[in-house]
């Protein structure tokens, strides 16, 4: 791997923490103001892009700081937007999301369009399975989470369409 990672050596701790503290603040800030609410859906539901900057943590700076973007900047969203019951949940699957993400994006040799492609697919199977069993913990129903998957799909997918074709461009300015 050429790509300088947060955690690599040749990088300072400041200037890890600067990348970890930007992505946090771009995860949380797309998430809070880039957004439609689904009143359709059964918890209400919320389309997002805060997966765009957390898939380009993960993609251009790795899987701790997918995993710390992801987490953080999510969590923190489900904290101060009144929807603080989220949070435990969000942190560990969004938390994983942009790990595993990262991990797929480091790790697996290959065309990078095809690398990310499938680091997406796992990140929205984590999501889609994560906040199913969110559902059923909160609502206490195994039924209702059926409604929100669409949503997820969706919330993911057009974060990839947006990611994948611009983190290859982006690694290569760092």
């Amino acid at each position: 791997m050429n790509a300088v990672y947060p955690t690599s050596p040749s990088m300072s701790k400041t200037k890890t923490l600067v990348i970890n503290a930007l992505f946090i603040a771009l995860t949380l800030v797309a998430t809070m103001f880039i957004n439609i609410k689904l009143p359709i859906m059964g918890n209400g539901g919320l389309i997002h892009l805060g997966n765009v900057p957390l898939f380009i943590a993960a993609f251009v700076f790795g899987r701790k700081t997918g995993a710390i973007a992801g987490a953080f900047g999510m969590g923190l969203f489900d904290l101060i937007s009144g929807w603080a019951v989220w949070a435990p949940f969000t942190f560990i699957i969004v938390g994983l999301m942009g790990y595993l993400a990262g991990l797929i994006a480091e790790k697996m040799p290959g065309k990078k369009v095809i690398v990310y492609s499938l680091a997406v697919i796992v990140a929205m199977l984590i999501k889609i399975v994560g906040y199913y069993f969110a559902e059923v913990v909160l609502y206490g129903n195994w039924i209702q989470p059926f409604g929100s998957i669409p949503g997820n799909i969706m919330q993911v997918v057009l974060a990839g369409l947006i990611v994948i074709p611009l983190a290859g461009r982006i690694k290569k300015l760092f």
